[in-house]
């Protein structure tokens, strides 16, 4: 059998069982969430690229545990996260691994924080491998990627390198996910728009982006990748990128014309959304000296990714993450949690926050990200779902107000707070409701 028989077979047989759980975990919920998709049925639905879960059966499970979540209890939603990142690995068994608390990690590496000369002997006498050294001057960090001895598990080789050298900084090289997905294609009525203002430049960390889809005419994007495989424009990003700066007829991002620069840490390979993409591409956009970056995506604490934001945090830099949308029985997400990062919330038409949006450590804002439309690759807009795209309307209110005249970090924050609706659930305030675009459903 051909490698990439083989790995369609351990995809579809993933899925499955994926999708038979979500339906035996949804209940009565199981019959709004429609087909499975295999390969050759229902077309992707262009969820993001995460660990080799691409093309029709990726995009199909992502679209399908979208829906799924809204109906579940928030145990049942820690027990769907569990079976979704359980597929991912068994899919993937050969370039994935689990960390101690089952994250998926990219098997055999890891990831050492500027280590001295002294760190790196010891781990080559220990037969650990150098796959990669980073120097990271724009963030004042050097990133090394050692590859463990062959039949040493991930685990075992994070724990005998932080045994071997107490005072090193070692890692798992963790695997981030989107924090949201497509539901359906839309449509967007005409009326004019209301005025923009201006704003600062503005990063993203995410897939890449369709830069010709005419919500985003009005913007300047460049665009580069951090992962392996070919970079191609993925729906999340789109969508996420149309949410900060969009302008096309009614619908508008937080800063419609902002100069965006996007950092695409999936590409095509199975370990797409790694951490140490994430690292890299944070420092390229500290380089383009962006004042807010955003960060619709979601995982477990991870050393390199957290000296990285802390990094980023103490140049005056804003990052905006979401909280995820594993409901909130699930363990707090990263980078949301770190004390740096602004965390938003997502709710639906009416204000009410989403049942399966995530909790982190701390809470800043709650925006719209249900009941609305974005961009998705090929001119076209969909429905989203998903705490992914209320962080990029925060993060799109936050560069207009960084743009202003002396403004500085927490003047920004307090700024927006200050238009903010308060409400149970919504940290300091519910911003960005005018920002929601009315659709109506092509399905």
């Amino acid at each position: 059998m051909k490698p990439q028989t083989r790995n369609t077979s351990r995809l579809r047989r993933a899925g499955i069982v994926l999708a038979a759980a979500v339906l035996a975990l949804a209940g009565e919920a199981s019959a709004q969430i429609g087909g499975l998709g295999l390969p050759g049925g229902a077309p992707p639905i262009g969820a993001p690229p995460i660990g080799g879960l691409t093309g029709g059966l990726g995009g199909a499970l992502n679209g399908t545990l979208n829906q799924a979540q809204a109906a579940l209890s928030p145990e049942r939603l820690l027990d769907l996260r569990a079976l979704r990142l359980q597929a991912l690995v068994r899919a993937n068994p050969v370039v994935l691994d689990v960390d101690d608390a089952g994250a998926p990690v990219v098997r055999s590496q890891i990831v050492a924080l500027s280590p001295s000369a002294a760190s790196l002997a010891i781990a080559q006498r220990a037969g650990f491998a150098t796959a990669s050294q980073t120097r990271l001057d724009e963030i004042g960090l050097e990133m090394v990627v050692l590859t463990a001895p062959e039949g040493l598990s991930t685990r075992e080789a994070v724990r005998r390198l932080r045994r071997l050298d107490p005072a090193g900084a070692y890692d798992f090289n963790h695997l981030y996910e989107g924090a949201g997905a497509p539901t359906a294609t839309a449509a967007v009525s005409v009326a004019a728009a209301g005025e923009a203002r201006a704003a600062g430049p503005i990063g993203m960390v995410d897939t890449a982006v369709d830069t010709t889809h005419p919500a985003l005419a009005g913007a300047t994007i460049e665009q580069q990748a951090f992962a392996a495989g070919t970079s191609s424009a993925q729906t999340h990003g789109t969508a996420v990128a149309s949410l900060i700066a969009g302008r096309a007829g009614s619908f508008r991002g937080g800063a419609p014309g902002a100069s965006l620069y996007v950092a695409d840490i999936y590409g095509a390979g199975p370990t797409g959304g790694a951490s140490d993409g994430v690292v890299r591409a944070l420092a390229w956009l500290s380089s383009r000296r962006v004042g807010v970056i955003n960060m619709s995506l979601v995982g477990p604490a991870n050393l390199a990714v957290g000296a990285a934001v802390k990094a980023l945090s103490a140049k005056g830099i804003v990052i905006v993450a979401a909280v995820g949308n594993d409901g909130p029985a699930a363990p707090p997400m990263y980078p949301a949690s770190y004390p740096e990062v602004v965390a938003v919330t997502a709710v639906d038409g009416r204000g009410r926050i989403l049942p399966e949006a995530g909790r982190a450590r701390h809470l800043d804002f709650a925006a719209p990200g249900a009941d609305m439309a974005a961009a998705k690759p090929g001119g076209a807009f969909a429905d989203v779902r998903g705490t992914s795209f209320a962080a990029p309307i925060v993060t799109g209110l936050l560069a207009v107000e960084l743009a202003g005249a002396g403004r500085t970090r927490a003047s920004a924050l307090e700024a927006v707070a200050g238009r903010a609706k308060r409400g149970p659930g919504y940290g300091r305030g519910l911003v960005g409701a005018e920002i929601r675009t009315a659709l109506a459903a092509t399905r």
